[in-house]
């Protein structure tokens, strides 16, 4: 098992190896995030563990409802505006109020990243779906439409499933295995190699690797 730290996507850089060759990566923002709740399997059945992301100003701490403010309350810590919540494993202790920083990932070498995706809106068949298109001569009939969506008598309607024009983007993504390049705990910001979901601001959640890349023999 392991924790999902909450952060800020930063946006994108660039690093050089010690070939000069240049490696893209994205900055990921994840300040200290506190544990505000530790669940056990004679309480809930289950063991996990709360974590609270980015603390709510003063100036708006009059919008975190009253259940909020109670839960916070109960544990001694200080709204935030994110909470996640993690499971963990026989043996594993935490308690209330700890705080969990990227030293968290200091043997690390590979996490995973989850975040929702940009929203693109409606979108036809060949952006949404990587379709190929039809010719591109004038005399073509269709250029970028989907073609044949369904049979004649039988079945004599669309299959579920089919491949269409619709909504493209703004769903949660997990991109997995990515390779941690460097972690400066100072200014609180964690660099992977490649892209991550998400709009730049946006909150992305990281762990552990599940899994590790495979070996070459």
């Amino acid at each position: 098992m392991s924790l999902k730290l909450m952060g800020k996507k930063r946006g994108m850089a660039r690093l050089f190896d010690e070939k000069g060759n240049a490696i893209v990566c994205t900055v990921i923002e994840a300040h200290p995030n506190v544990i505000t709740q530790v669940k056990t399997k004679e309480t809930d059945g289950y063991q996990a563990v709360q974590l609270g992301a980015q603390p709510v100003s003063a100036s708006k701490i009059r919008r975190v409802r009253k259940p909020n403010k109670g839960h916070f309350a109960k544990a001694k810590v200080e709204p935030h505006r994110h909470l996640s919540e993690s499971r963990i494993g026989e043996g594993e202790e935490y308690a209330v109020g700890q705080t969990i920083g990227l030293d968290y990932f200091a043997e690390t070498a590979f996490v995973d990243v989850t975040g929702v995706s940009k929203g693109k809106g409606y979108q036809g068949v060949m952006k949404r779906h990587n379709f190929a298109g039809g010719p591109g001569a004038h005399g073509s009939g269709f250029h970028r439409h989907a073609g044949s969506t369904g049979m004649r008598s039988t079945p004599g309607r669309c299959l579920p499933g089919t491949k269409m024009a619709g909504r493209m983007g703004g769903e949660r993504v997990t991109t997995e295995m990515l390779r941690v390049l460097k972690i400066d705990l100072e200014k609180g910001v964690i660099l992977v190699k490649g892209a991550v979901p998400g709009s730049r601001g946006g909150l992305v959640y990281v762990r552990k690797a599940m899994k590790l890349p495979a070996t070459k023999k």
